[in-house]
């Protein structure tokens, strides 16, 4: 029951495009780089925004130097702002609005990212003692998502996502207490903010360690065991989870795939999609 309401909510809180304006596309942005083939300031469209706010290269992003929008996702947020915050008018019809639209949608993208993290927690039944303040801080991160944009202006996100961070802490501590790694005893480990680029982990048992925060890029991870890991805010770009065991992985988020590299056998958990560009 709980792997549906997650999988139902995790629909919501996942970019949907033909709902939104473009806001990625012109909010946001983004410096000449391997992940960009161009400069583009913040509040500028992008040269390949469509009329009806679609992508004129959508299916060929890669392959034209925009590997970044590729892994970007919103969490929903881009619609919410587009739909509920503006009432469905846009930046083009109203230019007026644009400003405030486009300093709206990085606040609600950041309270979307907490809305991911509290509805994941909600389902580990090992994190049941605070299932109660979960829901709490869900509903209240909920309730900002819809505040008018004066009060998305005003509001201290980072005040709020300590707040949640206290709780998902706790969560994932009751959660990987319960995957002790095999032999003597050991306890998981701590890896908070390791440097681990380009580390060789491939068939490494991390189950149950805390990978919040660490910097995997380019890390050998095939045929890794990550489940029960903690990998909220871990940087996986370029790391190669080829045949690695991710089901019941926490925290662990549709870009983080989308900037990682995999294949077939790689095992996901449910609520997250095998990315088009893994072999």
């Amino acid at each position: 029951m709980e792997s549906t309401e997650r999988q139902a909510d995790a629909l919501t809180l996942r970019a949907d495009c033909t709902n939104c304006f473009g806001l990625c596309c012109v909010a946001l942005p983004f410096g000449r780089s391997a992940d960009f083939a161009v400069d583009k300031p913040a509040g500028t469209p992008c040269a390949q925004l469509n009329d009806d706010f679609g992508c004129s290269i959508h299916t060929r992003l890669r392959t034209s130097g925009f590997t970044g929008c590729t892994v970007y996702d919103c969490f929903g947020a881009g619609q919410k702002v587009s739909r509920v915050t503006f009432g469905g008018e846009d930046w083009r019809r109203n230019p007026r609005a644009a400003p405030a639209m486009f300093a709206a949608f990085p606040v609600v993208r950041q309270l979307h990212e907490l809305l991911w993290y509290l509805t994941e927690a909600l389902t580990l039944a090992a994190a049941r003692e605070v299932h109660g303040a979960l829901r709490e801080l869900l509903a209240e991160t909920e309730d900002l998502t819809l505040l008018a944009p004066d009060g998305l202006a005003a509001l201290d996100v980072p005040a709020h996502r300590q707040r949640v961070n206290v709780l998902l802490l706790r969560t994932s501590e009751l959660v990987r207490a319960g995957a002790r790694p095999a032999g003597k005893g050991r306890r998981p480990k701590d890896r908070r903010g390791a440097d681990l680029m380009g580390a060789r982990l491939r068939g490494a048992d991390l189950r149950g360690t805390s990978l919040r925060g660490a910097y995997l890029i380019a890390a050998d991870l095939r045929g890794a065991d990550l489940r029960r890991t903690d990998l909220i805010g871990a940087d996986l770009r370029d790391a190669d989870l080829s045949g690695a065991d991710l089901t019941g992985a926490i925290f662990l988020t549709q870009p983080q795939l989308n900037a990682a590299r995999g294949d077939g056998a790689t095992r996901l958990p449910t609520a997250l999609e095998r990315p088009a560009h893994w072999s």
